[in-house]
């Protein structure tokens, strides 16, 4: 069974940073893409990042672009992804949930439970 657990989420100043984590077991997941995903009360779930597991290649919303940096540890069989906030804006504040998907397929799969994260102005 497929679980993903995000952690690191918090208060912070703007123009601060964080990091946060998705712990990801159940499976092998070298075929597959990792996400972070963000949403706000009222509003639909957004994308934020992707990282394609096996090579590294990475996606990113406009928004975030310069200042947000997804990444991932599959060494010695951790299996970590995480996004580096820098910079961070009062309209980052939201929650924010990790992802995972086939290669094959557009549709997110696999969701973490979320993790909030909130910007003081």
């Amino acid at each position: 069974q497929v679980q993903l657990a995000e952690s690191g989420g918090g208060l912070v100043q703007a123009g601060g940073s964080l990091r946060l984590s998705c712990a990801a077991s159940g499976r092998t997941f070298s075929t597959y893409v990792m996400g972070w995903f963000r949403q706000t009360p009222g509003k639909e779930r957004v994308f934020v990042a992707s990282i394609v597991w096996t090579g590294g290649s990475t996606y990113y919303a406009d928004p975030v672009k310069g200042r947000f940096t997804i990444s991932r540890d599959n060494t010695n069989d951790a299996n970590t992804v995480y996004l580096q906030m820098n910079s961070l804006k009062p309209e980052d504040t939201a929650v924010y949930y990790c992802a995972a998907r086939s290669r094959t397929t557009i549709d997110w799969r696999y969701w973490g439970q979320g993790t909030q994260v909130t910007v003081s102005s």
